[in-house]
């Protein structure tokens, strides 16, 4: 599968379709974490992206899945990720799309992922990691696998988001939809999304 290096982009502000709203993340879990529930912790608003107090760390090796489901059925149109430094940054990322199965990483082995991901190295920001929209057009759940850190030893994760859009219609457009805002900026977003507004992304073809 091609390398998605060429397609990664540092985010300039703003979260247009940021879906931070659609996440359940009371039912995010990670596997091989210290903290299994810092897998949460990774999910964080737009404006707490920088934040570095709060992050997910793999446990007895450099392997870890972070599971993440969602309230509505989603098209997704990036992966935003904030991760560790110098040698706790994995190197590696599979993204598999509707597998809540996947319950331990001999299941990941054996499931072919949506998208194989070699991740950028040294970078200290969130960076947007654009996905095939063909391959993520109906998601209910996503599971991350991440691996190969630069020292070997563990990985970590500071922040964990997406873009994309709702994938179910409005069927009243007076209507407002009735999703948690992460803020202003998100409940803007999906009266945007309602009024089936353009947006300017970059995906991957």
């Amino acid at each position: 599968m091609a390398d998605d290096n060429s397609l990664a982009a540092s985010l300039n502000g703003g979260d247009y379709s940021n879906i931070y709203g659609i996440i359940d993340k009371d039912n995010v879990h990670g596997l091989n974490l210290t903290v299994p529930e810092d897998a949460k912790a990774v999910i964080k608003p737009w404006d707490q992206r920088d934040d570095t107090e709060y992050y997910a760390e793999s446990g007895v090796d450099d392997q870890m899945i972070i599971h993440v489901p969602f309230t509505q059925n989603v098209k997704l149109k990036s992966v935003l990720l904030k991760l560790g430094r110098g040698e706790t940054t994995p190197r590696h990322l599979r993204i598999y799309a509707n597998h809540p199965t996947i319950v331990d990483f001999s299941d990941a082995d054996n499931t072919k992922p949506q998208v194989d991901i070699s991740l950028l190295e040294g970078e200290t920001g969130v960076m947007e990691y654009p996905l095939r929209v063909a391959a993520f057009t109906s998601i209910t759940s996503l599971s991350l696998f991440f691996s190969e850190s630069v020292g070997g030893d563990s990985s970590q994760l500071y922040y964990l988001g997406f873009k994309g859009e709702l994938r179910t219609p409005q069927k009243d457009a007076n209507t407002k939809l009735d999703i948690p805002a992460a803020n202003a900026a998100d409940a803007a977003l999906f009266d945007r999304l309602a009024e089936k507004s353009g947006g300017q992304q970059t995906t991957a073809r």
